[in-house]
């Protein structure tokens, strides 16, 4: 089994035009339910046959990431992954009948996106606001991130050639590497420019060809990772936000919905996002509904009883 494995990863990479992301998340989970069977099975996970697994074993599989509390959202990744896999397979005749056939992929919980207050990004960018190389960088990630709603992907993944400055826009390549193009703000603008002056001063004796190429830079002088931005982002909210969710995705969760809030049409910003669906976009308009539904509360007279 573990040699399908690998073809279709490849598949993925090389047929499908997968994202990084996507193809990392499907080796985890398919290696993940691998392990499971072979446990079940008595057996070593490399002597695992591929045509030994049954619709059973996948149910068990999901019964116990679901009995270890496992969110509903990933345990609904996990089955179209194996859904994915196991048709991959069957189509090149690895097996003769399909396990996941009528596997359900269990509804995804509908949770309304965290997002930060106005004035709260205002303290952020203030606090980002410094001379340094370091924090100039820092400044520009968190401005783009605002700006423009990308994915943390999409961040790392950016070349300076990807940069139009004289244009005032930013190519992003998403998901499937789809580009799409989206305009900067004045701030995010300002922001780039002032870090491209000093980006060379964040090179090292590691700087390889890809890095002199990338936009962002890691501490090592190496082209920034996931990791390293999400410690960035985290840093400025721990001192200016009261949100939970102190990621790079709560920032494209309110860039999302403070366009929304001031009559930007839905339908533009599922371009800005790079959503395929609409669907996708329309869980911030349950947000600006609950933020009408507070602000007409507390100013409408009659909106409640006084005397509660």
């Amino acid at each position: 089994m573990k040699q399908w494995i690998e073809k279709y990863l490849r598949y993925l990479k090389i047929e499908k035009n997968a994202s990084v992301h996507t193809i990392t998340s499907y080796r985890t989970d398919l290696n993940q339910f691998l392990n499971f069977t072979a446990v079940e099975q008595q057996v070593n996970p490399h002597q695992t046959e591929i045509t030994s697994i049954d619709r059973l074993q996948i149910r068990l599989w999901l019964g116990a990431l679901s009995e270890d509390g496992l969110a509903r959202n990933s345990i609904a990744r996990k089955v179209a992954c194996v859904r994915s896999f196991f048709k991959y397979a069957f189509t090149r005749g690895a097996i003769t009948k399909n396990p996941a056939h009528l596997l359900i992929v269990p509804k995804p919980e509908k949770r309304l996106p965290k997002t930060v207050q106005l004035e709260e990004i205002r303290r952020m960018m203030e606090m980002a606001d410094g001379d340094d190389p370091k924090t100039v960088q820092d400044r520009a990630i968190l401005e783009l991130f605002y700006c423009t709603g990308m994915r943390l992907s999409e961040l790392t993944e950016l070349d300076i050639r990807d940069l139009n400055l004289s244009g005032r826009q930013v190519i992003v390549h998403g998901k499937g590497n789809k580009q799409r193009i989206i305009p900067l703000g004045d701030e995010a603008l300002k922001a780039c420019k002032i870090h491209l002056n000093s980006r060379e001063e964040l090179f090292s004796s590691r700087t390889d060809a890809d890095s002199r190429k990338a936009l962002f830079l890691a501490p090592k002088g190496q082209r920034i990772y996931p990791k390293r931005v999400q410690l960035i982002v985290k840093e400025y909210l721990m001192k200016t936000s009261e949100v939970t969710q102190k990621s790079p995705h709560v920032l494209r969760h309110s860039f999302a919905t403070h366009m929304l809030d001031a009559g930007a049409d839905i339908r533009i910003i599922k371009e800005f996002l790079g959503h395929a669906n609409l669907s996708a976009t329309q869980i911030y308009t349950h947000t600006s509904v609950d933020r009408l539904k507070q602000v007409y509360k507390k100013a409408h007279p009659r909106a409640q009883n006084k005397s509660e």
